[in-house]
C-alpha cells in the first residue's frame, strides 16, 4: 500500500492508496462485508475519546483498505491502546465514527466479529491447558470443525515454532513462547481483519523475521493487518506507518516518504579537505541541491531532491572547484531517527522519545 505522505494535527487518511481487488481466501469468504471492492475495512472520521476531562485520542482520521499492511507508533502514553479499543469495540467514541467492516465497532455483529482476530499485549490463554489445547479450545469457540482445526493447528505450531512443545502446559513454557502460543490462537481462525498489538515483543530476531514473512504472506492473501510494534525498525515491513504523539496523528505515510519528510529529501555526506566557504558555496549553488550543513571540519552534509542523480554532480563539482573528494556516499536516516525528528518538527522536545528499540 503506498499513499502520499501527509501530516496534521487533526489527523490523516490512508485511502489513496490503492487496495488489493478482494479475493476468497482460505475460509472462503470475501474480504469485505457486501462484497464491494471499495469498501474500506477501517473507517474513523472525527473519532475523538474522553474519559471525564481527559482527552486519550482527539479528531482521528483514518481510512484502511482491504491487505492493508499499517504500523501505528508513537511514545508511550500517545494513544495507541486507546485507538485499538475503539476499533475494537471495547470503547465507544465521544464524538465521530469509527466503523469496521462497515458496521460501527461498538456494534459489531457476531458473524462480523468472527472475521476479526486481535493479539493482546497480556498472555490471556488458559495456564493449566497445553499449547495444543489452547489452539484447539480457541478454534472450537470460532466454530472450526476437527479437520481444519488440526490442519490449521498444525501449520501454527510450526510457524511459531511450538511444534515440540505443544504437549507442555501453558504455565510451563516460557514467556516469549506463550507470546507466540498468542499469536497462533490469534491466527487459527484466519481473520481478515488482524490487529496485533506488539505481536513480536519478547521474541528473538531470528523468528521475528520469520514472523514478519507471516504477516506479509497474510498481506498477500488480502489480509488487512493493524500492528503496534516498540521495535521502531520493524515499521518499515509495513505499507503505512501512523505516527501519534498527544492523542493525534501527527504523520503518516509510506516508510520513505516520511524518511524524506523528515529529511527534507535524499542525503548525501561527503567527506573532503577542502571545503572552504567557496567550495561550499560552488556545492550549494548545484542544482538539485535543497540544504547545506558542515559536520565536521572536513565533512558536510548536503540535503538534495535526489541522490543517485547528485552524487556523480557533486563529485564533478568538487574536482573540477581543485579539491579532492576523500569519500561521499548517501545517507539514509535510520527509523529511529525519522521518528524522533518527526516528532520534534511537531513540538516534542522530551528525549525520551528516542528510547525505542531498532
Amino acid at each position: 500500500m503506498t499513499g502520499r505522505s501527509t501530516q496534521s494535527a487533526a489527523g490523516t487518511s490512508v485511502s489513496d492508496a490503492p487496495g488489493r481487488s478482494p479475493q476468497p481466501n482460505a475460509t472462503g469468504r470475501s474480504g469485505t462485508l457486501q462484497g464491494v471492492p471499495g469498501d474500506p475495512v477501517v473507517l474513523m472520521r472525527g473519532v475523538t475519546k474522553r474519559f471525564g476531562e481527559f482527552t486519550a485520542v482527539s479528531e482521528l482520521e483514518l481510512t484502511v483498505p482491504r491487505g492493508g499492511l499499517v504500523a501505528m507508533i508513537g511514545p508511550s502514553g500517545c494513544g495507541k491502546t486507546t485507538t485499538l479499543r475503539l476499533l475494537l469495540g471495547v470503547y465507544e467514541p465521544t464524538e465521530g465514527e469509527c466503523l469496521v467492516f462497515g458496521q460501527p465497532s461498538h456494534h459489531i455483529r457476531r458473524p462480523v466479529r468472527e472475521r476479526i482476530g486481535y493479539l493482546p499485549q497480556q498472555f490471556v490463554l488458559y495456564p493449566t491447558l497445553t499449547v495444543e489445547e489452547n489452539l484447539g479450545f480457541a478454534a472450537a469457540t470460532y466454530g472450526l470443525g476437527p479437520l481444519r482445526r488440526r490442519r490449521n493447528q498444525h501449520a501454527l505450531l510450526e510457524l511459531v515454532g511450538l511444534t515440540e512443545a505443544r504437549k507442555k502446559l501453558a504455565r510451563d513454557i516460557s514467556g516469549g513462547m506463550q507470546r507466540r502460543l498468542a499469536l497462533a490462537a490469534t491466527l487459527i481462525h484466519q481473520p481478515d481483519l488482524i490487529f496485533l498489538d506488539e505481536p513480536t515483543a519478547g521474541i528473538d530476531p531470528i523468528l521475528r523475521e520469520q514472523l514478519w514473512q507471516e504477516f506479509r504472506r497474510l498481506q498477500d492473501d488480502g489480509r488487512t493487518q493493524f500492528v503496534t510494534t516498540q521495535y521502531i525498525a520493524e515499521a518499515e515491513y509495513c505499507d503505512t506507518v501512523i505516527l501519534m504523539d498527544q492523542g493525534k496523528i501527527v504523520a503518516h505515510g509510506a516508510p520513505e516518504e516520511l524518511r524524506q519528510s523528515a529529511a527534507g529529501g535524499d542525503l548525501i555526506d561527503l567527506t573532503s579537505p577542502d571545503l572552504d566557504r567557496p567550495m561550499r558555496d560552488r556545492l550549494r549553488a548545484l542544482p538539485g541541491v535543497r540544504a547545506l550543513q558542515m559536520t565536521h571540519e572536513d565533512q558536510i552534509r548536503l540535503t538534495v531532491e535526489d541522490a543517485g542523480e547528485l552524487i556523480p554532480r557533486v563529485m564533478t563539482a568538487v574536482q573540477e572547484g581543485g579539491g579532492t573528494v576523500r569519500a561521499i556516499e548517501e545517507r539514509r536516516l535510520s527509523f529511529s531517527e525519522v521518528f524522533v525528528t518527526i516528532l520534534q518538527q511537531h513540538g516534542r522536545t522530551d528525549a525520551g522519545v528516542g528510547r525505542y528499540d531498532e
